[in-house]
């Protein structure tokens, strides 16, 4: 079964967030002064081959945020696996 990786990697809290600091200005400079915080990440889809689980694909997807994907140290990461248009959330 093939499955789709929706992965969300975020800086942790408390870590110094340049991008998102910069965007907060640009946002205000624009005029939305109700903005009081941007926190900026990345978001990636990874398309997964032959799985023999949904539980398989999770691992999978949890093993490459670990490895490569995600910063253990500022950052963590959540993700969704869906297969036939169905998602489970699963969190670090």
């Amino acid at each position: 079964m093939n499955y789709l990786a929706r992965i969300y990697v975020t800086p942790k809290p408390g870590v110094v967030d340049p991008q998102g600091l910069s965007i907060l200005g640009g946002l205000r400079n624009l005029g939305y002064d109700s903005v009081v915080g941007v926190r900026a990440g990345r978001y990636l889809e990874i398309q997964l081959g032959e799985a023999a689980s949904s539980e398989d694909a999770e691992t999978r997807a949890r093993d490459m945020c670990r490895q490569l994907l995600a910063n253990p140290v500022i950052e963590d990461f959540h993700f969704e696996v869906t297969e036939s248009g169905q998602a489970a959330n699963v969190d670090r």
